[in-house]
Parts: C-alpha cells; sequence; structure tokens
C-alpha cells in the first residue's frame, strides 16, 4: 500500500493525538464558549494539515516554512487552552496534560524545522527530499 510521505513522520500521529484530545475536551464547552471551542479545533487540526500540505511540496525549503506554520498553530492552541484554564472550563490535570503535550509537539517540530534548514545549508542537501527517510522518528 502506497502511503502518503506525512505519514511516516512520528510527528503527524502525535499531532492527531493531540487534535482528538482538543475535540473531546472542547465539545463539552458550555454553548457560550463556542467561540473558543472551535478556535481550539481548527488550531490544533492546522498543526495536521500543515505537516501534511508541507509534506507534498517540491522542496524541503517549503516543508520547512509549513512546520514553522504548525508551530504557530501549536502556540495558537495552547493559549486557546490557556483561556479555557482561566475560564475555568478544564480542570488543572486535563490542562497541565494538554499543554505538556503542546511542549512535545512544540518541541519536535522546532527540532524538524532547524534540522532541515541545517540540512539545506549543506549545499549536498539542498534541493533534496533525504529529510523523510532520517527523520521518521520526529
Amino acid at each position: 500500500m502506497k502511503r502518503f510521505r506525512f505519514s511516516k513522520f512520528k510527528i503527524y500521529s502525535l499531532a492527531q493525538e493531540f487534535h482528538s484530545d482538543c475535540a473531546k475536551i472542547s465539545n463539552n464547552f458550555p454553548h457560550k464558549f463556542y467561540y473558543l471551542a472551535d478556535q481550539l479545533k481548527r488550531a490544533s487540526l492546522s498543526v495536521i494539515l500543515n505537516i501534511a500540505e508541507g509534506s507534498g511540496k517540491e522542496s524541503d525549503k517549503d516543508f520547512r516554512r509549513y512546520l514553522m506554520n504548525s508551530l504557530g498553530s501549536i502556540n495558537e492552541a495552547a493559549a486557546c487552552l490557556d483561556v479555557a484554564y482561566r475560564q475555568k472550563l478544564i480542570v488543572n490535570e486535563k490542562f497541565e496534560k494538554l499543554i505538556s503535550n503542546c511542549w512535545e509537539l512544540k518541541n519536535r517540530l522546532g527540532f524538524l524545522a532547524k534540522k532541515i534548514k541545517l540540512q539545506l545549508a549543506d549545499s549536498s542537501f539542498a534541493g533534496s527530499r533525504s529529510v523523510e527517510s532520517k527523520n521518521k522518528g520526529v
């Protein structure tokens, strides 16, 4: 079976799990916080979609740009979680778990983006798609 490039990255499956957790918890927000639930779902989904879209681009330079967009989205999701926690929509235990997941995703995305940047700086990697085989664990 053929697989998309993004499905080979551990970061993709972690982002999927994070989005699922965010969707589940935000479904319990009161109706008056619909805007916050919606924003949290969209921000966490954006992490996944940017990884997927970027992995399909022609160059790793483009892929890196999409990873940076994912970093922005994970920060946005963290801010949404912070607002939800301060509004007492999320209990401390769940908040800490989700924020910890945000940090892990942020660190992995940053690591992968930095690794690609370093590979692109090396002329032997310029324009190659070799990052795929070297970053399966990210």
